[in-house]
C-alpha cells in the first residue's frame, strides 16, 4: 500500500490529518540529519497501527511531500 503524506518539519505544534488522498503532518524536528522524517513515520505508524518499521519513505525523502509504503 502506498501513502501520500505532505509533511512539515519545524512546526510549533504536532499534527496530523487526513486530507482527501493524503496525510498532512506537522512535526516539531528540523529537517536535518532525517530527525523529521523519522518523526513523520513514526506518527504515521501510530495512526495505522503498525511499527515504524513497517514504513518506509521510497519518494521524497528531502522533500516536504513523501511516498510511503506499508509494509504487511
Amino acid at each position: 500500500m502506498l501513502i501520500k503524506v505532505r509533511a512539515k518539519a519545524g512546526a510549533r505544534n504536532e499534527s496530523l490529518k487526513k486530507v482527501a488522498d493524503r496525510y498532512d503532518i506537522s512535526v516539531r524536528e528540523k529537517a536535518e540529519g532525517g530527525m523529521a522524517n523519522a518523526r513523520v513515520l513514526s506518527l504515521l505508524a501510530r495512526e495505522l497501527g503498525v511499527t515504524p518499521k513497517k514504513l518506509l519513505i521510497i519518494k521524497g525523502q528531502r522533500s516536504p511531500s513523501k511516498t510511503i509504503r506499508v509494509h504487511e
